[in-house]
């Protein structure tokens, strides 16, 4: 049913009456273009120069642990095997300067798994991510190189501040790691997006809502999560957030990481895409180091 064109007027004043910097229409086309840019310079300028140059000075990585991609990638390094990776469904915040692509990579012509990037539009207008790093996905079967990329639907609501945002979604992360202490499966469901993804695991990105609740089901049924850090768009729409992650498998304890995407829906916050990324195993008991040949442990 066609909706008329006063009553689309209408719901975009209402949208921009609610937040100076909401716009009534936008899509996701620069933070594409941006990850492209990303894309191509790598294959250009290699790894390190093409990640250095398109990182924000905040921007982050896990290398296990979080750290300044600018510290990773600063020391100059070889060009090394090519790594070429796409962008195949992204999103946007309604005031324009927060996004996200994902989609396959390979390296050295060898499929590795799905990339994950987080946008940001910065003071002068360009765009620099501020997260970057990736589940091991099966990429078998995903659309080829420069395929359409699909777009994730627009938020419905604002909070209409940056603080205001993140002081509500840190109350439904809050909620989500209580509720996967118990039941991760049922936490998850309980505030994925209708076009909610979910990824960590090296099966397919699940395609629909059957393969997603598989895909929960791959993760430890109880995982203590902590929050560390992310932000919200200005409109407050839409928000990133990562923390660190625990549970437990047959081999013992295992540790990682969290990345999601939180998008203001109608009915509230909801959960728009979430991957976890398992970091070493730990060593439970911890290994004392060993001394060197011939020295006695004795003090």
């Amino acid at each position: 049913m066609k909706r008329s064109r006063s009553g689309a007027a209408l719901i975009a004043a209402l949208l921009v009456s609610s937040s100076p910097a909401v716009a009534a229409e936008i899509d996701p086309a620069p933070v594409v273009a941006a990850e492209r840019a990303f894309a191509a310079d790598g294959l250009e300028l290699g790894v390190q120069a093409s990640f250095l140059k398109h990182s924000a000075p905040d921007g982050i990585v896990f290398a296990p642990e979080p750290v300044l991609a600018h510290a990773v990638y600063g020391e100059p390094r070889p060009k090394g095997a090519p790594l070429v990776w796409w962008p195949l469904w992204a999103g946007i915040a309604r005031s324009g300067d927060l996004g996200f692509t994902t989609g396959p990579y390979t390296f050295g012509g060898e499929p590795r798994g799905y990339y994950f990037t987080v946008w940001t539009r910065r003071a002068d207008g360009s765009w620099k991510w501020v997260f970057d790093g990736g589940a091991p996905s099966d990429s078998t079967g995903a659309p080829p190189k420069d395929s359409p990329v699909a777009y994730a639907r627009l938020s419905t609501r604002v909070a209409g501040s940056p603080a205001k945002a993140m002081a509500e979604v840190a109350a439904a992360e809050a909620a989500l790691h209580a509720s996967a202490r118990n039941d991760v499966k049922s936490a998850f469901l309980d505030v994925l997006a209708e076009d909610g993804r979910v990824v960590g695991s090296k099966a397919r990105p699940p395609a629909g809502r059957a393969e997603l609740e598989t895909e929960l089901g791959r993760r430890s049924s109880s995982i203590t999560y902590g929050p560390l850090g992310g932000s919200a768009s200005s409109a407050g729409d839409m928000a990133w957030t990562y923390g660190v992650a625990r549970w437990t498998e047959a081999e013992g304890e295992r540790r990682g990481h969290y990345v999601r995407i939180w998008r203001n829906d109608a009915v509230g916050w909801r959960l728009l895409f979430d991957e976890l990324l398992p970091g070493p195993p730990l060593k439970t008991p911890p290994v004392a180091p060993q001394a060197p040949a011939g020295v006695s442990g004795a003090g």
